[in-house]
């Protein structure tokens, strides 16, 4: 993952909005833009503006079935994100590794 795809992840998620968008969108296979304009409280231009910055960032992509646009998650982007997250943070995969913290202080990962 290049620098710039991770840095436009980051800020994508780094909005609560888009979020939790893209939480409603990874809870269904497929997800349509007015379905989500009725999940939150803001005007249809700002859902829009939110799914087009989720796009850009590449942790969703669209389809269009006649005047509708279908949204679904692109979970291999997000793992290799996390992953890319890890590596530049040096923070260990779950499986018992102990967490950051005082050596031997018996906290783990969640």
């Amino acid at each position: 993952m290049d620098v710039e795809q991770f840095q436009r992840i980051a800020k994508a998620l780094a909005d609560p909005r888009r979020f939790e968008i893209l939480e409603h969108i990874a809870k269904q296979s497929e997800m349509g833009c007015r379905h989500l304009c009725g999940c939150f409280p803001v005007r249809q231009a700002t859902i829009s503006h939110h799914l087009k910055e989720l796009a850009s960032a590449g942790l969703v992509e669209s389809r269009k079935d006649g005047q509708f646009v279908y949204y679904r998650v692109r979970p291999t982007v997000l793992d290799e994100y996390m992953g890319e997250l890890r590596r530049r943070t040096e923070i260990p995969r779950c499986g018992g590794e102990e967490a950051v913290g005082e050596v031997g202080s018996g906290v783990r990962e969640a």
